[in-house]
């Protein structure tokens, strides 16, 4: 853990991570057709989460900034494969086909704890000011406008698909715009930002599930609402 880090900042993180957990295990428990057991979907997560919170706890991914391969390569590559296999694979195509856009679109309510972490961060010499609304991310803005999407549009869908895909083109813009700069100012052979701040915390638990889980888990429900909007095939979900 980052010494002298107040309480309450990680605090925060970890109750944002968990309600991540839950929202995902209710987005999976709605999906149409239903995915078979989304128990062992939630257990997986949980068990990825709690290996990388353990090797960041060890500061396993504390290294040299010049080492190569770097070892964060170990948090960034598993995510980003398996959103590859989600869209390439049959069988992945038919569980993003399924995911109910309405609970999925809630999911984007951690942006706001999220992006208030990162700020306090910052103000603890933690992470660069690039990556808070202080500096370039506005990532806060998809956290904020979620709850009137996720009802006028999918729910009441009283926004058309434009809108809804203009919202989600925007809204994927922001999220990958925080995922490059939080990428390129770790202290790591590619550092390209925040030389006088390098992005430290998310070697250390338990912001580690920020690159681990949530980030990766808001681009991904953007690509796969783009997707099914796109196809004009989209799961509503309800309420429940």
């Amino acid at each position: 853990m980052l010494p002298n880090l107040p309480i309450h900042i990680t605090l925060v993180f970890i109750l944002t991570t968990l309600a991540g957990i839950l929202i995902f295990n209710w987005m999976l428990k709605n999906a149409q057709p239903q995915i078979t057991n989304p128990r062992k979907a939630t257990i997986a997560l949980i068990f990825w989460l709690a290996v990388q919170g353990i090797l960041a706890y060890i500061l396993f991914y504390i290294q040299p900034a010049d080492a190569f391969p770097p070892r964060f390569a170990l948090v960034v590559v598993p995510v980003f494969a398996t959103i590859f296999w989600l869209f390439l694979s049959k069988k992945g195509r038919t569980i993003v086909d399924s995911i109910p856009l309405y609970q999925l679109t809630y999911f984007n309510l951690v942006r706001i704890p999220v992006e208030f972490c990162l700020y306090w961060l910052f103000l603890n010499k933690a992470v660069p000011e690039v990556m808070t609304f202080a500096g370039r991310n506005f990532d806060i803005i998809g956290g904020l406008t979620c709850v009137f999407i996720a009802y006028f549009g999918y729910h009441q869908k009283k926004i058309g698909r434009i809108g809804l895909l203009i919202w989600n083109f925007a809204m994927l813009a922001l999220i990958c715009n925080i995922v490059f700069h939080g990428l390129l100012s770790a202290p790591t052979p590619i550092q390209q930002f925040g030389f006088e701040q390098p992005n430290i915390a998310l070697l250390h638990y338990p912001f580690v599930w920020l690159p681990a889980f949530l980030a990766p888990m808001v681009l991904l429900g953007h690509l796969i609402q783009i997707r099914q909007l796109l196809r004009d095939k989209v799961v509503y979900g309800t309420k429940g």
